[in-house]
């Protein structure tokens, strides 16, 4: 139980902070994307099935606050949790290495279907503009925020994780 309300606290203080804080001090409509940092985070460090539930309920809460059409945010944010959970047996979870190349991976993959579906297919094809302007600040924003969260999360884990052993935590 305290693992779940710890995640949910997780999920609605990283929402608002996004959708807030980062909101409003934004350039150029560039922020970082808090809620990818953790279900990636998530996802590497307790596998497809818990990175696919936070993917889910940050994918929702976009979908409902921001988005015309419920599910396009949801289905990304859980499909991106659900790969990255498959890497969660085979790497160190210390190692910040592996989520500062993955959250590159998956905040270009992220930002490219959504450009696909909301830009491309309404007939606005400068892929390219969209890439230099949107894409590559968003990814930079989003790999140094990764490497301060991914060790807080890290922490939390852990805590969680030893908690619920009955351990100490040393």
């Amino acid at each position: 139980m305290r693992r779940e309300i710890t995640i949910a606290a997780l999920i609605f203080l990283n929402f608002g902070l996004q959708s807030t804080l980062f909101g409003m001090h934004n350039i150029h409509s560039i922020k970082p994307n808090l809620l990818l940092i953790l279900t990636m985070s998530f996802g590497v460090m307790r596998g497809r099935k818990e990175g696919m539930l936070v993917g889910f309920f940050c994918g929702f809460l976009v979908d409902v606050y921001f988005c015309p059409v419920i599910g396009a945010y949801m289905l990304l944010y859980m499909f991106i949790g659900y790969l990255n959970g498959y890497l969660h047996k085979n790497f160190m979870i210390e190692d910040v290495m592996l989520p500062l190349i993955l959250i590159l991976i998956d905040d270009f993959v992220f930002n490219g279907v959504i450009y696909v579906l909301f830009f491309f297919l309404q007939n606005r094809l400068a892929f390219q503009g969209y890439f230099v302007r949107i894409i590559l600040p968003e990814m930079l924003c989003t790999v140094l925020l990764t490497i301060v969260l991914y060790k807080i999360y890290v922490v939390i884990n852990r805590y969680l994780k030893y908690k619920k052993e009955g351990k100490e935590l040393r």
